[in-house]
Parts: structure tokens; sequence; C-alpha cells
């Protein structure tokens, strides 16, 4: 403990103890009086009796001369002690009208200890913690106020309608969200296992600013947790990382559809599985389980349909194009050569290099019955594409060819993002008729475009097969992919799993499938772990979330201060003063000190 804490633990004001320094004139002015000179004076020696008598008490004549001194240094000591507002603490026990209780819902508090989690025994505490005017904030996927200065009845129905969510959380908003909540005279109670965050900051800025602050730590369980914290997806495969938090070696089994591998971890260690992503998903599991099992499981979602099947109509086959499809995982791809008959349905039909005379009407009606099912269709640029009579499935108006244009780098899109387009030596000239272009020459003719039609969507592809060196670029087949999956609304691994608590805007009002039920929102906030699905399209969410699986809090023993958490009363420790006491010993010394220049005849 330094100085400083020193004098902190017992003064208000430690500064006023600069006032001993009045002392130092004092003591120089006694230094500095000269002696008193000895003249006898023979008249009236016989009125001082005799000397040797005078010598038997020398003690007390010292302590006659120096006995002023004694009670000046007293009254300054006394003065400055007072200046700095001494004080003992004593315990207070004061009546609580207002508290504002702050409630953890983050994954974390799911951590199983006995027979409850650490977030069933924060509500109870919560609910014991309610006063006359009870204000509930949530620190959650994001936080919330459900109710403000509300009596008993309404708070306790606001906490029992909690639920903990399996995201992370910024506990140091909610405890400043409280704060602001709060009333002059309310007190706030924070109630969380403070496994991970900088909250620290925002309780010292509650607390200077005069609240009554009081941290509950729910910490039990967890201590030997392991779980899933990270995972990615890459060609219909998940590789998931698994981090083992406990003490001592531990073994999982990561099971996923009829896939399995173990791991052995050590203390702190982080091991990776792999497995295959089954048709629909599924949910990816560690076995034994422990009292954390948030991370025990991570929920995936794909498509129900494996499978893309790809029709390329072409009397003059580019390889380039159709290698780049059919190393897509999960595409099956079929080339066709006009005049042949086409009768099986398909997800996407790429029309490249066809003769103008070789095209049958029913070619064009597979296309437009897999445009009706909400497939796709691409046209790619030739050098005659307005003899061959595509119609309305293209989304431009051919106008004669051009050489060695410019392109103008497109604003990054799902379809063009990363992809640097070189500029093709030839070139078809043509006016976007439907659509949007997402790549064109300097003089606007559009290279790349797509349009909705009839249910589906049509793309147009404006590099001819043999006047280009795109076809040669390493993000190609990137690019081709992004397209397969844009026109058959087939979306990748990464895009349909999710972390649980972010957020997808949804674009205006929806009913969402959640985990918890129907809801209508306009912004899908992934708070629960499991499967979401709305408009059609399916989400899975999981942790995956280091911070939030290290459970093992350690104790916040030492700044847990603020008194009691519970009822409408609480025990603070508040300072005592003891200045007017201290004042009132320096006034009856400076008396006594007056008092002592009268007895000696200088007053």
């Amino acid at each position: 403990m330094t100085l400083a804490d020193a004098l902190s633990s017992v003064f208000l004001r430690p500064l006023g103890l600069a006032a001993v320094a009045a002392a130092l004139p004092i003591i120089a002015l006694y230094l500095l009086k000269p002696d008193p000179e000895e003249v006898a004076f023979p008249a009236v020696e016989f009125l001082l009796g005799d000397r040797e008598e005078r010598r038997r008490h020398p003690a007390l004549r010292r302590l006659q001369r120096n006995a002023l001194l004694a009670l000046q240094l007293l009254a300054v000591l006394l003065v400055a002690v007072s200046l700095a507002a001494p004080y003992v603490p004593v315990s207070e026990r004061e009546t609580v009208s207002e508290t504002v209780v702050v409630v953890d819902a983050t994954a974390s508090m799911a951590t199983e200890a006995g027979e409850k989690t650490r977030f069933d025994r924060a509500v109870q505490a919560a609910e014991d913690a309610v006063t006359s005017e009870t204000s509930v904030v949530v620190a959650g996927a994001e936080t919330t106020v459900p109710t403000r200065r509300a009596p008993p009845t309404e708070a306790k129905a606001a906490l029992s309608d909690l639920r903990v969510t399996a995201g992370t959380s910024d506990l140091r908003e909610a405890v400043s969200r409280a704060a602001a909540v709060a009333g002059d005279d309310a007190r706030i109670v924070v109630l969380s296992d403070f496994a991970s965050g900088d909250w620290r900051t925002a309780v010292a800025s509650a607390r200077a600013r005069g609240y009554t602050v009081a941290l509950r730590q729910f910490s039990g369980g967890g201590s030997e947790n392991v779980g899933v914290v990270g995972s990615s997806f890459s060609n219909g495969t998940v590789s998931v990382r698994v981090k083992n938090f406990g003490e001592r070696r531990a073994t999982r089994k990561v099971t996923l559809g009829g896939e399995s591998e173990s791991l052995t971890l050590d203390p702190g260690e982080v091991a990776t599985a792999r497995l295959s992503v089954p048709a629909g998903g599924g949910t990816l599991e560690l076995a034994p389980g422990d009292s954390f099992p948030t991370d025990d499981r991570l929920a995936i979602a794909a498509p129900e349909e494996p499978t893309i099947d790809v029709l390329v109509v072409t009397n003059d086959e580019n390889r380039p194009l159709t290698t780049a499809l059919s190393v897509i995982r999960g595409t099956r791809v079929t080339v066709k050569h006009p005049p042949a008959s086409i009768s099986e349905s398909y997800d996407l039909v790429v029309f490249s290099e066809v003769a103008p005379d070789r095209l049958l009407d029913g070619t064009l009606s597979v296309a437009r019955e897999t445009l009706s099912a909400g497939g796709g269709v691409v046209i790619q640029a030739q050098s005659n594409l307005s003899a061959v009579g595509y119609g309305d499935l293209l989304p431009v108006a051919p106008n004669g060819t051009a050489t060695d244009p410019t392109v103008r780098q497109p604003s990054p899109t799902p379809l063009t993002e990363d992809v640097t387009f070189p500029a093709p030596e030839g070139y078809v000239r043509a006016d976007l008729r439907a659509g949007t272009a997402h790549l064109r020459t300097a003089n606007g003719t559009p290279l790349l475009a797509a349009a909705p039609l009839s249910g589906g969507r049509v793309f147009y592809y404006g590099y001819p097969a043999d006047n280009s060196s795109f076809e040669h670029n390493y993000r190609y087949p990137v690019f081709w992919k992004r397209v397969v999956y844009e026109l058959t609304g087939r979306r990748s691994l990464s895009s349909m799993n999710r972390r649980t608590g972010t957020t997808l805007p949804l674009g205006g009002n929806a009913t969402v499938e959640t985990p918890a039920g129907k809801r209508k929102t306009g912004l899908l906030t992934f708070r629960r772990v499991g499967s979401y699905e709305v408009g059609g399209r399916r989400y899975a969410a999981s942790l995956a979330s280091a911070a939030e699986s290290n459970v093992a809090a350690p104790s916040i023993e030492s700044e847990a201060e603020g008194g009691a958490a519970g009822g409408d009363t609480e025990t603070t420790t508040v300072p005592q003063q003891l200045t007017p006491a201290v004042a009132g010993l320096a006034v009856l010394v400076v008396l006594l000190e007056m008092a002592y220049l009268r007895y000696r005849g200088d007053l």
C-alpha cells in the first residue's frame, strides 16, 4: 500500500495535512528568540528565596518555559487534521426505492452448475433484488431494456420472460445503459459470470457518478469445458476447430451425419476435424458433452438437393468454360450439340457458340421451362449473336462487332468482387434492354449483364470464346461458380451458416422461423443455436467463439463492492467524519493557550 492509499484510508482530504507547515515559523521564532540576560538586583533577592531551593525542580521549570510552544504546535496539528477531514468507516443500512438490474444473457451463462444454469440463478437473484421501482437491462446479442421503473410485479414478470442467448455481448455497454436509466438515488445490481469483456471501466464510471454498484458473480461449472471455437466451409466440407479449456487431457468424438473423427487434446490445445456436409445439413456434435453444452454442437445448413444439373448447348465446345462449370462441387454438366433433342430438366442452361441454323425451338422451350422453375440461362457472346434467335432470353440488343475496347472495372458486387476483368480482343456491340450491367466497355457496351425473367434469371456473358484471355485467369473458375450459384439460387455454405449474435437485414418485415418459434422482423438477429428459415431460405447459427467458451471466469470478489444485492434495504460502508471532534479539540487547545498566557501575565 502506498502512502497516498494509507492517507486516503484515514482522511477524505489528505492535502489538508499540508497545514502542518504552519508550525515551521513558530519553531523558527522559538529558536531565534534570544535568552533573557540575568542581572543581579540585591534589593529584591530576598524575595526570590534560596537559590538552592530553586535548583530542586529544573524539569518543572523547563516544562513551564516550553508549555506555550507545545500548546501552539498542538493547535496547529489539530487544525491541519481537521482540514484533512479524518473519518472512520462504519456500516449503514438504508432503504432502497429504485434498483436497476443488469442480467447477463450471453452464451457462457448457459453453463450448468448443479441442477441449474448460471442464468437461472442470476434471474432468481435479480427477482430477489426487485424494489418498489425496478428497471431491467439485458446484455444479450444486443443490449435491451425490457422495462423501466416498473412496480415489483411487472419487473418480476419481465425477468421471468428472459431467455439466455447463444451469442456474445458487451457487458460494458449494458452497465453504461443501466447508469443512463438509473435515477439519482438508484442502486445498480449487475448479475453475470464476468467471464469476458471490459466491464470494469463502465462499473468504475457508474461508481464515480455516485451510484452504488453491486456485482453478483455466477461462475460455477465449466472448469473442464471442451468446445467448438471456429468453423470454415470449403468444397462441401466443414472444418471445425476444437479447444480444450480444461486442465486435463480430453478426448472428443466429432460426428456429422455418417462421419466421425476422434480428437485428443492437451490442456489449452486446439485441434481441427474436417467432415463432409450432408445434403440438407445437420448438427455436428462433440461427445461426450460437458457442463457448457452450447459449444458442444454446431448447427449446419446446406441445400436439400446437392446436385446442380447444368446443360451446355454448343456446336463448338468451349473447353475452359465446361471445365470451369464441371469443377464446381455438386454440379453435373451435360453437353448437347444442336440440333440434338433435349427432354430432361435442368437447373441451368448455358448457350455457347451455337450455330444459328441448328438451334431448335424445343431447346429454347427447355430454357424457358428452366426459368419458370426458378433456374437460370446463360448466353455467351459470339460474332453472329443477333442471328441465333434467342429472343427475349437475351438481355441485350446486339449491334455489330468491334475490337480492342477499354474496360471500365466495375464496383464490387457478389459476382465481380476481387476479379480483374481484361479487355477482350473483339466484342459484340450492344445496348442493355433489361436488367443490370455488371461490366461495361468505355463506350457503354455491356460485357456482363443479368435480368430477371419468368421467375428465373438470364445472364449475358460478353466475352467471345475465341477473343478473350479471361479464361486463363486463375479467378475464372471462381467467377463461374458465383454465376452458377446466383442463377440457380444456390448459396455457398459460408453464406448459409452464421455465428450467433450476428444480424441479417431482411429489407422489410418478414416472417422468420427461429428455434424459438415464428416472429416478424426486418432485421434477423441469430440469438440461439439452431436452424432459421425466411423467404424460403435456410440458415443455421452456432456459437463458435473462443471468448464465450472460456467459461472458467476469475473471481471478482475484491471488486464486488456496493453492499448486498437483494431486498429493499442495503448495508453499505460509509465514512463517519471526525472533523467536528478534531476541530473542537483545536478550539479547546487555543483556549488553554490563552489561559496559560493570562496565567503568565502576558495577557
